[in-house]
């Protein structure tokens, strides 16, 4: 096993929170690419650190991508290695002034969030944190998310970028980076230059649990089920209104509460799950996404949903409703599945690392599921961000400093080294 050691004069920690204090959050309403202007703050910062540390190509497009490449130092040509991670936090919880504390030792004890001690972090809660005892946790302060999802990734890439710039003996082929907006609402690589990131395969560093290895997630459809009512003034609308809110209503009522859901249902059950209704009288939309590990399953979820809407606008005569599907992202693993050689060399990535690899299914998706579709298989690795997409997220220094080793491997590994 090749020793990796990091030079403490540059801290993945201080790293990470420089980068957590960034606000980045992406805007789900917004039809601009990329979603909010602010996420390219982030992109500005990336792009000076890593051509300080001599890779000159790195720049951020209009359309709010960070590309660039450490240089191949090998004598002879091999497949191009992709890394990838997004510099949007989720929109579901303030990213806005985060204030990012380092707990060094992590005792066992709850971690009480300073700016609102109603915020408790606990093992109980967050079963992992238990094995993280003696690591250093990085948490917010109690008001705003932390944004590990996905800045560990982000930091864990230049972390791995910088040691490879510095320390030539260790040889590898060209790698690419790719840093994307707007992930978190699902439109990370809608305007990714394949032609320009000319990569035969790649790795997001978008996963939680160490030494967790994802080659397979959700496959997943939007929709949005559009209610037209009968409007009439509420004063004379008796036999006349068929009031577009209480039908959208009744539908999402009529939905399964036990079973089909996402707080029920775990391992490789698929659900539906709705996620806005808004609208006035005459017309209420509501949007919802449909999940499952098998694809085919997602046209069985909507003719489920359209026969739950027609079976309540009978109770309506004269209201009307229309159905549109959005295609998401699909499960990588019907890719991966034809370039075993991808998930073979992070195994041994993690074995040399000290660390074996556990292949799990991932509950959502991540840019790789759709980069994989655009001819690029692309796997997730562990960063140790958990408790996403809420006030009591937190990371492990350790578990970023081991992903950073997996890359450094890989690179390695990628190179016939």
């Amino acid at each position: 096993m090749t020793s990796i050691s990091f030079d403490h004069s540059s801290s993945i920690a201080e790293r990470f929170m420089r980068y957590a204090r960034v606000f980045t959050t992406s805007d789900p309403d917004s039809t601009t690419q990329p979603s909010t202007e602010r996420q390219k703050d982030l992109g500005k910062i990336l792009v000076e650190e890593l051509k300080a540390l001599g890779i000159q190509d790195a720049e951020l497009v209009p359309e709010g991508y960070v590309y660039a490449t450490i240089p191949s130092n090998l004598d002879r040509e091999v497949p191009v290695m992709c890394w990838c991670a997004h510099m949007d936090t989720s929109p579901d919880v303030s990213g806005a002034s985060v204030s990012p504390i380092l707990h060094q030792k992590y005792d066992g004890r709850p971690i009480i969030l300073p700016d609102d001690p109603t915020q408790v972090i606990t093992t109980d809660k967050h079963p992992y944190l238990a094995q993280k005892i003696g690591d250093d946790i990085i948490t917010a302060s109690g008001k705003t998310l932390l944004g590990a999802d996905d800045k560990a990734g982000i930091a864990v890439i230049m972390h791995a970028a910088e040691y490879l710039m510095r320390n030539q003996s260790v040889r590898h082929g060209k790698i690419r980076i790719l840093f994307t907006p707007d992930e978190e609402i699902g439109r990370g690589v809608d305007a990714v230059d394949m032609n320009k990131l000319k990569a035969d395969f790649g790795y997001t560093l978008d996963g939680g649990e160490c030494p967790h290895l994802e080659g397979e997630n959700f496959s997943a459809d939007a929709v949005k089920m559009i209610f037209h009512g009968v409007s009439a003034h509420p004063g004379y609308a008796k036999g006349k209104l068929k009031n577009a809110i209480k039908i959208a209503s009744d539908f999402v009522a009529s939905l399964p509460k036990d079973t089909w859901n996402p707080e029920s249902t775990s391992d490789r059950e698929g659900f539906v799950h709705p996620t806005d209704i808004r609208g006035g009288a005459e017309k209420a939309t509501v949007q919802l996404i449909i999940r499952d590990f098998d694809s085919a399953k997602l046209v069985e979820y909507e003719q489920r949903l359209e026969l739950y809407a027609r079976e309540v606008i009978a109770s309506y005569p004269g209201a009307t409703f229309e159905m549109e599907v959005h295609e998401q992202y699909r499960n990588m693993k019907e890719i991966l599945d034809s370039h075993p050689e991808v998930i073979q060399m992070a195994e041994e990535a993690y074995q040399r690392a000290g660390l074996n690899a556990q292949k799990i299914s991932i509950r959502g998706g991540t840019d790789g599921a759709r980069l994989s579709f655009m001819g690029m298989p692309c796997p997730n690795i562990f960063t140790g961000e958990m408790g996403i997409h809420s006030r009591q997220e937190y990371v492990s220094v350790q578990d970023m400093e081991k992903a950073t080793r997996v890359c450094i491997h890989l690179a390695s590994i990628s190179a016939g080294f």
